[in-house]
C-alpha cells in the first residue's frame, strides 16, 4: 500500500483555486515537492498531513481519511514552515509536551525527547527557553518535535529555511538517511540544487497542477521538445568533434581546443551515449568527463514551467 494516496484532488479557497485535479502516489523513500510560490505545495501538504479538506477528490494516508483523524496523525510527523512555540518554554519541554500529546508517560517522554534532541544537536540547550534559540536552533527543534515518536510519515516544508550551510547539508544527510530506512518523506522546497543531493524523485507543480512526477531523469528523457546537451571533455576535441559529426540526432556540434572540451545538442541521448561508448573503444578516442547540463532539476523545472 502507498503511504499517500491523491485521487482527483481539488481544493478551493473560496473563488482561489489552490489545486487542481491531482493524482499522486507516494510510497518510502524521499520525494521533493517543488514549485514556486503559488504552485499548491503547501495546499497539498496540508491535505496530506491532515488540516485541510478536499473540495472534491480522495486523500488516503496508510489506507485512511487523513483529515482530523488521531490514528493517521499517530503516524505523522510534520516539520511546518510557521513556527508556533511557547516562548518561555525550553527546547526538552516542549518536545516531551508534544510526546505526552502522543500518550506517552512522563518517563518515556523525557527519555524520547533528551535522545531526540541530541540526534538534532540541540541537547546542550534543552533545557534553555526557546526564545533564546537561532532561527537555525528552532528549525531543528521542530525536525525534532515531528520525529520523537518515529513516525512512518515525515513531511517537511522548507526544512532548509534558517540553517547556515553546514546545518543545511547536515539536515540534507538527515532526511536522506531516514528515507533510506525505508519511511516515507515528502520535501517541500524551492532550492533545486540542494534537493538533488536529497532525492531523485521529485513531484514538480506549478499553479496547482502537478506538471510531472518520478525520476528526475526519467521526465528530462520524456521533453522531447527541447534537445539535450552534452560536454565532453578530451585532449582531442577537434578530432572528436569530427567523428561525431555522422552521428545521426546531433542537432548542433561546437569544440574548443583552449579547454578540451566539445559541446553538443542530440534529441537522441540514450542512443548517443551508446554510440560514443563503442568510438571510444574502436577509434581509441580519450574522453576523460562526459557532462549533461540539461539533466538537472533545474533544466527540468525550467522547460516545465517557463512558457
Amino acid at each position: 500500500m502507498s503511504a499517500v494516496e491523491l485521487q482527483s484532488v481539488s481544493r478551493w479557497y473560496g473563488t482561489v483555486l489552490g489545486l487542481s485535479r491531482v493524482d499522486l502516489s507516494l510510497g518510502s523513500g524521499v520525494t521533493a515537492l517543488l514549485g514556486p510560490n503559488g504552485a499548491g505545495k503547501s495546499t497539498l501538504i496540508r491535505l496530506v498531513s491532515g488540516q485541510l479538506r478536499p473540495s472534491s477528490g480522495n486523500v488516503r494516508v496508510f489506507g485512511e481519511n487523513p483529515f482530523a483523524n488521531p490514528s493517521v496523525a499517530a503516524h505523522l510527523g510534520l516539520v511546518p514552515e510557521e513556527e508556533g512555540f511557547p516562548p518561555r518554554v525550553s527546547g526538552k519541554d516542549w518536545v516531551c509536551f508534544l510526546l505526552r500529546l502522543h500518550g506517552y508517560g512522563s518517563t518515556e517522554s523525557s527519555q524520547r525527547a533528551e535522545h531526540t534532541l541530541e540526534e538534532v544537536r540541540l541537547d546542550t540547550v534543552a533545557h534553555r527557553p526557546v526564545s533564546t534559540y537561532s532561527r537555525g536552533m528552532r528549525q531543528r527543534l521542530k525536525l525534532a518535535q515531528a520525529i520523537a515518536h518515529h513516525p512512518d510519515l515525515l513531511i517537511l516544508d522548507e526544512p532548509l529555511a534558517g540553517l547556515d550551510p553546514v546545518g543545511r547539508r547536515e539536515m540534507i544527510d538527515w532526511i536522506k538517511a531516514w528515507g533510506n530506512k525505508g519511511h516515507s518523506v515528502l520535501v517541500s522546497s524551492h532550492i533545486l540544487h540542494e534537493v538533488e543531493l536529497m532525492t531523485r524523485e521529485i513531484v514538480l507543480m506549478n499553479q496547482g497542477r502537478v506538471l510531472a512526477s518520478g525520476n528526475v531523469h526519467d521526465i528530462r528523457r520524456l521533453i522531447d521538445a527541447h534537445p539535450h546537451r552534452v560536454r565532453l571533455s578530451t585532449p582531442t576535441p577537434k578530432i572528436l568533434a569530427a567523428q561525431l559529426l555522422d552521428f545521426p540526432g546531433i542537432r548542433s556540434i561546437s569544440f574548443s581546443e583552449e579547454r578540451e572540451q566539445v559541446e553538443l545538442e542530440t534529441k537522441e541521448p540514450e542512443r548517443f551515449y551508446e554510440l560514443l561508448a563503442n568510438l571510444a573503444l574502436e577509434e581509441h578516442i580519450t574522453v576523460h568527463e562526459m557532462t549533461s547540463p540539461d539533466d538537472n532539476l533545474e533544466a527540468v523545472f525550467k522547460y516545465l514551467v517557463e512558457p
